[in-house]
């Protein structure tokens, strides 16, 4: 009997290990702001899971789902920064699991989700990571989700919790690079006048209120 060989991409591999680890802590909450974010400002947050490989047995999901979700809390958590000093961040989603309904205690699938990440510096127009940070977090131990999450939430919302776990370790992340990152400013009066950091906000989403992160 002839034996075939079966190429399982890495993501999906380093995906199935996490699997086997210790809970993620949640995202849902929003603490402090780091301070070792200095001046940051999220300008642009551009999510892709178009090649997303979802897990054997995992719930659908459609790219834009993925996209929508982790968008969003991007602008949850770290649009709380209103520095002067412009970033983009971009997220690429390489794998995930929605745990689909188990036995509770005895079969419980959970889900995780990996993603690669990139940080844009705008005013020097260039990435500042060498190479992509590969993030992979799992769902945050709850009385919901010790059971089984596919027992006890919809689709939806394991897709929410897996969105703000990442986004948790996005900002960890940042804050582990305090280098990248100016300080604030203690005053305006110390501030470059040739930066309107108003002007850019409003061109990027001119819908936003004045002073606010979108």
């Amino acid at each position: 009997m002839q034996m075939v060989a079966v190429s399982v991409p890495r993501p999906v591999l380093a995906l199935l290990a996490a699997l086997a680890v210790s809970a993620c802590a949640s995202g849902a909450q929003l603490q402090d702001e780091r301070a070792e974010l200095g001046d940051f400002f999220l300008s642009h947050a551009i999510v892709v899971a178009d090649d997303a490989t979802p897990l054997p047995g995992s719930r659908p999901a459609e790219a834009e789902e993925w996209e929508d979700a982790i968008v969003s809390e991007m602008r949850r958590r770290l649009g709380r920064y209103d520095g002067d000093k412009l970033y983009h961040i971009g997220v690429n989603v390489q794998a995930y699991m929605i745990a689909p309904p188990g036995i509770p205690l005895v079969l419980s699938p959970r889900s995780a989700l990996g993603v690669t990440v990139d940080l844009w510096d705008d005013a020097a127009g260039r990435k500042l990571n060498a190479r992509p940070h590969r993030i992979i977090v799992g769902e945050a131990i709850s009385g919901e989700t010790i059971v089984g999450s596919g027992n006890t939430q919809t689709r939806e919302r394991q897709m929410q919790n897996l969105a703000e776990n990442v986004v948790l370790s996005i900002e960890n992340w940042l804050a582990s690079n305090p280098d990248w990152f100016p300080p604030r400013p203690e005053s305006a009066d110390m501030e470059d006048p040739g930066i309107d950091a108003e002007g850019a906000r409003a061109t990027i989403n001119p819908d936003a209120p004045s002073g606010s992160a979108s």
